[in-house]
């Protein structure tokens, strides 16, 4: 046993073999498989320390590029796209009155090509025509071979497009930020809105003239437009357009007392996303760029001047049984009257030689200077490039003859909303009212600005239009318990040669409600409608644009806080908005037969 113990390793030691047991501090790599892993074990400290060093070049990197831009060479070499060096502009957002977002800008992406780095411009080419078909090929190839280091490709890239480009794995394809403006309402709101070029700068209508604020100003724009009763309207404008083959169509809603437009509609429209696959037609703003002759709907301003002057009274008598001249040209009513009519009856019934001889007494310098007052003879104000200047004779050309015409809406020619503001300062006590795109719940101030009417004045000329409703040419815009008064019109359409077309005409009727406390106006007009079998073949405004009055109060009444009234408090109201005409002058007014145009010689109105 002591031999064998003896024999062996020392007791109470392990056996020293090499690499294994040996001691930390006498240790050596006793093995040729020790020594390669300990050198591997060294090359990997150093490759992780490397890696490290990587991420926190990129990090740094990354975060210059997000607070300084791109490089100077990517911004010197991009093209002439400046939108791809500088990023986004983070265009402001447009919203209406509620808050509902009507215009934003979504973050997208473009791409360009680092063309130096493009490995095979020819193969990679190829592989984008087959992702982006949209593309130009010459233009693409330019792009590739260019040696710009950001020659651009496509902005806005569909988050698919991006998926499908970044999988061909080309490090030479580079992916920056950019933005794209959108508009959720679609076509509702086009010709208020506008629309924005590639790069976000606005073209026309709000995003044109709000340029610089929506660029400058984070904070959205409010608009004055309601998008419900944006889309009221234009829905159902667009069903009388259909209905009667017109060729266009505008129409608007407007606040009395502030100003503000909660609907503004010119048909045909266009998509916003996609303006450049819009007619000019469609491009075009009838509603404010349009300036046409208003027909019988200037009987207001004319009745409302007459009855102002103290020289004509509300029941004296005119003989329209003997129609005066402009020039060598009648003057003709489209019903011949066959007894004298007074104020009221003029009105109610559509009378041109009624009002043709009121205009008489007043002279054509005290009915310019008139219009004049009433913002007719100066283009209109209004937050949108897209504004016509209204065609009218200077005041040393208003003569007799033009002043006749004037008096029923011919040889004048304005835009609807400036016609929609002059009728507002009219029902309003004279007090202006002064269109606007823009949220203002409050009146906007006058500037100290006299009205123009005394507010008597005005409550007759309320009162006169609730006639219309009620007994003359626009019956068919009556809604019960709404109170709703307006006057029609209709006018036919100048040729190329100047001359009045005979079949072509534009129908309009302008109206507001409640006539007792008027809130809201709406004027809605139909370009060169046709009548049908229901019009009995009459396309004038009573039968195409009342009806359209009356649909859009009954829907938006509701949404506007606007409750109708009782039989029993409709009755009472009426009695006391026709007192102001006196009794006589309502109980002598019968109920017009027809709501057809009356004529001129040349030219039609009502």
């Amino acid at each position: 046993m002591n031999e064998r113990r003896g024999s062996g390793a020392p007791s109470g030691r392990q056996p020293i073999l090499p690499g294994l047991f040996s001691s930390p501090k006498s240790r050596r790599l006793a093995t040729p498989r020790e020594q390669a892993l300990e050198t591997a074990r060294a090359r990997l400290v150093v490759i992780m320390a490397l890696f490290a060093l990587a991420w926190v070049v990129v990090g740094c990197r990354l975060s210059y590029l997000s607070l300084r831009g791109y490089p100077p060479e990517i911004q010197a070499d991009n093209g002439g796209t400046d939108a791809l060096a500088d990023g986004p502009a983070q265009r402001a957002d447009i919203i209406d009155r509620n808050g509902v977002v009507l215009a934003t800008s979504l973050p997208t992406v473009s791409l360009c090509a680092d063309a130096p780095n493009i490995p095979n411009p020819d193969e990679v080419a190829k592989q984008l025509l087959a992702i982006l078909p949209g593309l130009d090929a010459k233009k693409l190839g330019d792009a590739l071979h260019s040696g710009k280091h950001c020659a651009a490709v496509m902005r806005h890239l569909t988050p698919h497009q991006y998926y499908q480009v970044n999988a061909l794995g080309v490090a030479g394809l580079q992916f920056l930020p950019d933005e794209r403006r959108v508009y959720p309402a679609g076509s509702a709101a086009a010709h208020v809105l506008g629309y924005t070029d590639i790069d976000g700068n606005g073209i026309a209508g709000i995003e044109k003239s709000m340029n610089d604020r929506l660029t400058d100003d984070p904070e959205p724009l409010q608009l004055s437009i309601d998008l419900r009763v944006q889309t009221i309207l234009r829905d159902r404008l667009l069903q009388a357009m259909n209905d009667f083959h017109a060729v266009g169509a505008a129409a608007l809603v407007m606040n009395i007392k502030t100003g503000e437009l909660l609907s503004l509609v010119s048909l045909p429209d266009f998509d916003p996303d996609h303006p450049g696959d819009a007619t000019p037609d469609q491009l075009f703003n009838r509603a404010t760029l349009g300036v046409y002759e208003m027909g019988s709907t200037f009987k207001i301003f004319n009745t409302a001047l007459a009855l102002d002057s103290g020289l004509v009274h509300i029941g004296d008598m005119f003989d329209v049984t003997k129609p005066p001249k402009i020039g060598s040209h009648p003057i003709h009513d489209f019903e011949k009257e066959h007894h004298p009519l007074n104020v009221a009856e003029i009105f109610a019934h559509s009378s041109n030689i009624g009002s043709a001889e009121m205009v008489e007494r007043l002279g054509p310098q005290r009915q310019r200077a008139f219009f004049a007052q009433l913002g007719l003879t100066k283009r209109l104000s209004l937050e949108i490039p897209e504004v016509g200047a209204p065609l009218i004779a200077s005041a040393r050309d208003w003569t007799i003859p033009t002043m006749l015409a004037a008096s029923f809406g011919h040889g004048i020619a304005v835009n609807a909303v400036q016609m929609a503001g002059a009728v507002a300062t009219i029902v309003n006590n004279g007090i202006p009212v002064r269109p606007t795109l823009l949220k203002n719940e409050a009146p906007p101030d006058d500037d100290g600005a006299d009205a123009v009417i005394s507010p008597h004045t005005s409550a007759m000329i309320r009162a006169l239009m609730r006639l219309v409703v009620t007994r003359g040419t626009a019956r068919l815009a009556d809604v019960p318990g709404y109170m709703i008064g307006g006057k029609t019109g209709t006018a036919d359409k100048i040729g190329a040669n100047h001359h009045y077309l005979n079949n072509a005409r534009r129908s309009s009727l302008i109206s507001i409600f409640p006539v007792q406390a008027p809130q809201y106006l709406i004027y809605v007009m139909l370009d060169d409608p046709k009548g049908d079998a229901k019009t009995d073949g009459f396309a004038t405004g009573g039968w195409t644009a009342a009806p359209v009055v009356r649909d859009v109060v009954a829907q938006i009444g509701p949404l506007l806080d606007i409750a109708p009234l009782s039989e029993e408090a409709a009755a009472t109201t009426e009695r006391r908005i026709m007192r102001v005409l006196g009794d006589e002058t309502v109980d002598g007014i019968s109920v017009q037969e027809s709501v057809h145009h009356a004529t001129i010689n040349p030219g039609k109105f009502e």
